[in-house]
């Protein structure tokens, strides 16, 4: 179980200190922005691609560490309702949909990021396949934190 879990935890601490440090970075260039366009009416024209940029890493990243912490939106009614082995089932197949649709993910924005690549975003001057890298690692993310999940079914059910 360390061989999945350890890199799987430096990973999770990764994404979540650069989504932390892209939410400080958010709220600051919001109310700074707030402040310019409001008080000194001269709202700098960097900071709305700065934060959707920002806002793109926190809500992936979230959504990927919530998968490993088994937080994630799920219907527990049925699963509630079927015996220990329908449950473990259930999970499984949920871990195999996120897995399916990750890898999905993954594909659509490597391929719209090789696409959009000499493009920039306007404004910033970087290349617009940023917007799609980001989805693109937290699928990633969520890939691995899946297959954590899945060990850990079958670990616990061996013991």
């Amino acid at each position: 179980m360390k061989f999945i879990k350890r890199p799987s935890g430096i990973v999770a601490l990764l994404i979540t200190v650069f989504a932390s440090i892209c939410l400080a970075v958010l709220c600051v260039l919001v109310m700074y922005s707030v402040v310019m366009r409001y008080m000194f009416d001269n709202a700098p024209d960097y900071v709305e691609p700065i934060a959707l940029l920002m806002v793109l890493v926190v809500a992936f990243m979230g959504a990927a560490l919530k998968v490993r912490d088994g937080g994630h939106i799920g219907l527990d009614s049925l699963a509630k309702a079927l015996p220990p082995r329908g449950r473990l089932a259930l999970e499984v197949l949920q871990q195999l949909c996120l897995i399916a649709f990750s890898v999905a993910v993954c594909i659509g924005t490597k391929e719209m990021a090789i696409t959009t690549f000499d493009d920039q975003i306007p404004i910033l001057g970087l290349p617009e396949a940023i917007r799609y890298a980001i989805p693109f690692v937290a699928s990633a993310c969520t890939i691995l934190f899946s297959i954590e999940r899945l060990v850990a079914l079958f670990a616990a059910k061996r013991a």
